[in-house]
This record gives structure tokens, sequence and C-alpha cells, in this order.
């Protein structure tokens, strides 16, 4: 394998291939002895960064759950009041009337 071929590897290992690379793999894959070479170095190059992300992990701090389900309640709870609700004939706004019975539900229907 070339260079540019080895590079290429190393962009697929990190999935950020374009468009234009993935026709230079199509090719390079069509060929079996370089098909074998590329993804070989796809996989080493995968192992190599899965360990380096792990040895470098660091935990977050303890704190940080607490918080993103605080804000997360918080947010549920201010966008319950406000966000409209999905009806049989489309979404409907908090704020509208809603029927009580099946007689006022058939009015509410024909209204609407």
């Amino acid at each position: 394998m070339n260079e540019g071929q080895i590079d290429l590897a190393h962009t697929v290992a990190l999935g950020s291939i374009g468009d234009e690379d993935q026709r230079a793999v199509r090719e390079i894959r069509n060929d079996p002895t370089l098909r074998a070479d590329f993804d070989m170095e796809v996989q080493l190059t995968e192992e190599a960064l899965t360990l380096f992300a792990s040895a470098s992990a660091t935990p977050p701090p303890a704190s940080l759950r607490e918080r993103l389900l605080s804000q997360v309640a918080a947010e549920e709870s201010t966008t319950e009041s406000t966000t409209p609700t999905l009806h049989p004939r489309g979404l409907v706004h908090p704020s509208t009337p809603r029927p009580t019975s099946d007689r006022s539900a058939a009015d509410y229907r024909r209204k609407a």
C-alpha cells in the first residue's frame, strides 16, 4: 500500500470519510491484495484509537449527573405546560378547551 492508501485507511478508521474517499475505498477493496492490507490497517488504527481513548479517559465529576438530571426535570416541567398535544385531528395547544363528554366531543370535532 502507498502512503495515500494508508492515510485513507486512517480516515476510514476515524469515520470521517467523504464521497471522493468512498470511491477510492471501493477501488481498493476491489483488489483482493490491497483489500486485505487496507482492512488490516483500518483495524489496527481502530484498535490504537480505542487504546488511546481508554488510556486518556477521565471520569466526569460526580456532580455532573445530578446537575443534568435536575436540568432535564426543569426543562420538562416548563415544556409540559406549553407544548401542544397530539389530537386525532392534529396538534392542539394546551390553552384550547377540551371536550368533557361524548356529546361535547362531537361538537368540538365539528367546530374544529
